[in-house]
């Protein structure tokens, strides 16, 4: 069940935000679906972050610059694949990465955030926990919590790894545990689609309450 905490009410006459998270396969998408059908505006830095990679993006010509066109595709996309065997290989990689993407995908979450009509903003962040900065520009941070074993039958399922390469992208994200360590609501996806979308909708009547 979804369980309350503190968290931090916003008071300055914008619509409130909830950050969204979970680790990989958790199901934050299928969540953050259900939120935007009940009128929440629903801002997603994946989403984000694939515009800024896709072709003409904004972010390409930085990124060719520091990496080469070993990781653009031929139409002038990034190569994501082999962006992410760099990155995952490479540390300083992944963090000169990073620092091309955040600022342009914080920019742009925040021009969403400001246009928003919607009474509250689900703002989906797959690393909200291990990025910094995040915490401090959400209301309440929503978990989407899912045991470790079907986590990985998930993945697996759905991107064709191995377990072995879906432990090791789970290794490098936050743990279960230091998740919920800052959540201010859990959602429980270890059971049916239809359990998720039920304690969505309790969610939803909550999050409308807090402006």
């Amino acid at each position: 069940m979804p369980v309350a905490g503190a968290g931090r009410v916003s008071t300055a006459g914008t619509a409130p935000v909830i950050g969204l998270t979970g680790g990989i396969g958790s199901g934050k998408s299928a969540a953050a679906d259900r939120f935007g059908e009940l009128g929440a505006a629903v801002v997603d830095t994946d989403v984000i972050a694939h515009r800024l990679t896709a072709v003409g993006g904004e972010a390409m010509t930085a990124i060719v610059d520091a990496f080469g066109e070993r990781v653009r595709r031929a139409d002038g996309a990034l190569d994501r694949d082999a962006m992410r065997t760099l990155a995952f290989d490479d540390p300083a990689a992944r963090s000169r990465l990073e620092g091309i993407l955040h600022p342009l995908i914080r920019a742009q979450s925040e021009r969403q955030i400001a246009a928003s009509e919607a009474p509250y903003v689900i703002l989906v962040v797959p690393l909200l926990v291990e990025a910094g900065g995040y915490r401090e520009r959400v209301d309440r941070i929503c978990v989407v919590d899912v045991p470790e074993s079907i986590q990985i039958a998930r993945v697996m399922a759905r991107n064709g790894f191995d377990e072995d390469r879906v432990r090791a992208i789970m290794a490098a994200q936050a743990t279960r545990e230091q998740r919920l360590a800052v959540a201010d609501d859990v959602i429980d996806n270890g059971g049916t689609l239809a359990e998720l979308r039920a304690q969505v909708a309790v969610l939803h009547r909550r999050y409308r309450a807090l402006r």
